[in-house]
């Protein structure tokens, strides 16, 4: 199954400005108890997910609806990356036999229902990226139906979603397909459009995460904008939550895929990292580049017992690995919390030593190769200080044509463990000035450097 890593839409193409992000660990949900009436016979769920892990022992939760006494129609990734969709007490379950483990990408799921067709094989499809799905279970009885009393968004007690979620339509009393919601552009890649269908029914809804309060209104996180005012109430979901990593122009970050020999934990949609115990290891970011000039960065939030652990840079020419470790080969660099820069083995004095709540900036020109840091808004001098407003100190990698270079994060002591949050332009971390690129994406604490762009695929598209 072809997944989406950006959907870079053409000029005057939809957009998608925001998108929600869920984190197990803090049991957030939006929901709708208390609500009255008969689910529709028909009905349509169109939503588009990033998720963030695999769960092998749990489930990501998209939605679900029904009565209290079970009888609930769910939608989820199940704990081997397949989509689920139950109903009537788990008696119907539908799984896809492909399975969605791209954890870079975007996925437009679609589960048209229709009970009351007399073939059987047309009362449920399964869509991916518009593509329809082959499954396997029991299919739904003719004019199954179920009664309503909530509707829930990502949470199900241990099945918390984890990762993003954007676009979210549910149409209550209609059978859509795909095409309503997207279709396949010039290159064969599956991209939004605008929904103009209409017929939400009695509890339909459409979810755009634009607002960032947190009260069931028009102005909540859990707003429904489709005419329906069928609100969500907001439970552990902050500001901070609401994203512009979308669909339409997918941001980094770090990829829980590259840690085989690291270890690290992952949360708050991958852009909050807890090293492993492994100092001969390292994560790296989603997105690689070839070329262009990029910014980011990263907030240390723990750096551990020594002067030295934490390990922030860039990586190319060679995957984490048991013996492998950043900036101990020409193609990479890594700034130590001590302020020394580590490359092809050697330490040098770079810039003064960092602490705890400071927020590391990494400007990296891909077309030089040639990467710069700093720290609270001043660059270092390469010298030991942290005193210019440009980044002027260039530290040299050898890259190999045709190499990808990688955001990475490690930690230089076995016995502790460090943990950062990094920010592509999708923080997880409180923001308190709000800074662009040039070309408007990306929310940062500092300003990106002259002609240097948030890791997002709008800007990979144009530079890189």
């Amino acid at each position: 199954m072809v997944s989406i890593l950006g959907a870079n839409s053409a000029s005057g193409g939809y957009e998608i400005s925001n998108s929600l992000r869920f984190n197990d660990a803090d049991d957030t949900k939006l929901d709708r108890p208390g609500i009255s009436g008969t689910l529709s016979k028909a009905h349509t769920f169109s939503v588009w997910i990033k998720r963030d892990r695999i769960k092998p022992s749990g489930r990501h939760m998209i939605a679900g609806m029904g009565d209290g006494s079970g009888d609930i129609s769910w939608i989820m990734f199940n704990n081997d990356s397949l989509i689920y969709y139950a109903t009537g007490s788990g008696t119907y379950a539908l799984t896809t036999t492909a399975k969605y483990r791209d954890l870079s990408a975007w996925y437009h799921v679609v589960a048209k229902v229709d009970t009351t067709q007399s073939t059987a094989s047309n009362r449920f499809k399964f869509y991916v990226n518009g593509v329809e799905q082959a499954f396997t279970g029991t299919i739904l009885p003719q004019n199954h139906q179920a009664n309503m009393d909530a509707q829930i968004v990502a949470f199900n007690s241990s099945d918390v979603m984890d990762g993003y979620m954007s676009e979210f339509h549910f149409l209550d009393g209609v059978a859509y397909d795909p095409t309503y919601f997207g279709e396949f552009d010039n290159n064969g890649v599956w991209v939004p459009i605008k929904y103009t269908g209409g017929n939400y029914g009695t509890f339909g809804f459409y979810l755009e995460f634009k607002q960032t309060g947190t009260s069931q209104n028009s102005s909540g996180m859990g707003a429904d904008t489709s005419g329906n005012d069928n609100h969500f109430a907001v439970t552990n979901l902050t500001a901070q939550d609401v994203t512009t990593d979308t669909p339409t122009n997918n941001f980094a970050t770090m990829n829980p895929l590259d840690n085989y020999y690291a270890g690290a934990t992952f949360s708050e949609g991958n852009c909050k990292i807890v090293t492993g115990s492994s100092p001969t290891t390292f994560v790296t970011s989603t997105l690689g580049v070839e070329t262009g000039k990029w910014y980011w960065e990263v907030k240390i939030i723990d750096k551990a017992g020594g002067s030295d652990d934490t390990s922030i840079g860039v990586q190319g020419g060679v995957s984490p690995g048991a013996t492998d470790q950043m900036g101990y080969n020409t193609a990479g660099v890594q700034l130590r919390s001590n302020g020394n820069k580590h490359t092809n083995g050697s330490n040098a004095t770079y810039m003064a030593a960092q602490d705890n709540n400071d927020i590391i900036m990494v400007a990296f020109d891909k077309t030089n190769n040639n990467v710069y840091f700093g720290a609270n808004g001043q660059w270092g001098d390469g010298s030991g200080n942290t005193d210019e407003s440009n980044p002027t100190s260039a530290i040299s990698i050898t890259i190999t044509a045709g190499d990808f270079v990688f955001a990475a994060l490690g930690d230089m002591d076995g016995s502790d463990t460090c943990t950062y949050e990094i920010n592509f332009g999708n923080p997880s971390f409180a923001i308190s000035s709000g800074n662009a690129d040039a070309n408007g994406y990306g929310n940062f604490e500092y300003a990106p450097p002259s002609g240097y762009y948030a890791l997002c695929t709008k800007n990979l598209a144009e530079f890189g």
